[in-house]
C-alpha cells in the first residue's frame, strides 16, 4: 500500500473547516443524475451548518435534486502554485485548502424562508442590508443543504490561519 503524501493534512477541527467555507467565494456541488455525476459551480451563502444556493425556478439540477437531493459539496482556498525542482514538471504542485460537505438538498419555495436564504447569501458577498423585490423573489428558487458530514484537508500549509 502506497503512503499518502506527508504534506496533506487532514482538518479535523469544526471551526477551522467552518474558516474555509466562509472565505471561499465559490462552491462546487455534486450531484446524482441517475447512475451519473452532475457538477456545478455556486455562488453560495453559509450559516449554522447550512449552506443555502439559488437558481432560477428551472434547470436540470431541479429535476436532478427531485429525484435524488444527495449532494457533496466542495470548498477550496489558499491556492498557490509551486514546485520543488523548477525543471521536474511532476514536482510543480498547489497548495491549498478544502471542505467536503455531505448533506441533502431542500428545495425551498416559501417566501419568507426564501427571503431569509437571500440575506444569507449575499451577506457571503457584501454588507450591504439588501431589499428584495416580490418578483426577484419568485422568479428564484432557494436551494438549501443542512450538512450532515464535513471533512477538511490542506497540502503543504502547517496550520489554518
Amino acid at each position: 500500500m502506497q503512503k499518502r503524501d506527508r504534506t496533506i493534512k487532514d482538518i479535523l477541527d469544526f471551526s477551522d473547516q467552518e474558516k474555509i467555507i466562509k472565505r471561499a467565494k465559490i462552491c462546487h456541488v455534486g450531484m446524482i443524475d441517475g447512475d451519473k455525476p452532475y457538477v456545478l459551480a455556486f455562488n453560495f451563502g453559509y450559516e449554522n451548518k447550512t449552506i443555502y444556493l439559488h437558481t432560477s425556478n428551472y434547470g436540470g439540477k431541479l429535476e436532478i435534486l427531485k429525484k435524488n437531493n444527495n449532494v457533496c459539496v466542495e470548498f477550496d482556498v489558499d491556492h498557490d502554485l509551486f514546485y520543488r525542482d523548477k525543471e521536474v514538471a511532476c514536482s510543480w504542485r498547489w497548495k491549498y485548502r478544502s471542505v467536503i460537505a455531505h448533506g441533502k438538498a431542500e428545495i425551498i419555495d416559501d417566501y419568507d424562508e426564501k427571503i431569509n436564504g437571500l440575506k444569507i447569501f449575499m451577506k457571503n458577498y457584501s454588507d450591504i442590508d439588501f431589499k428584495f423585490s416580490k418578483p426577484s423573489v419568485d422568479n428564484i428558487k432557494i436551494i438549501k443543504i443542512r450538512i450532515e458530514k464535513l471533512t477538511g484537508r490542506q497540502f503543504e500549509y502547517p496550520t489554518i490561519n
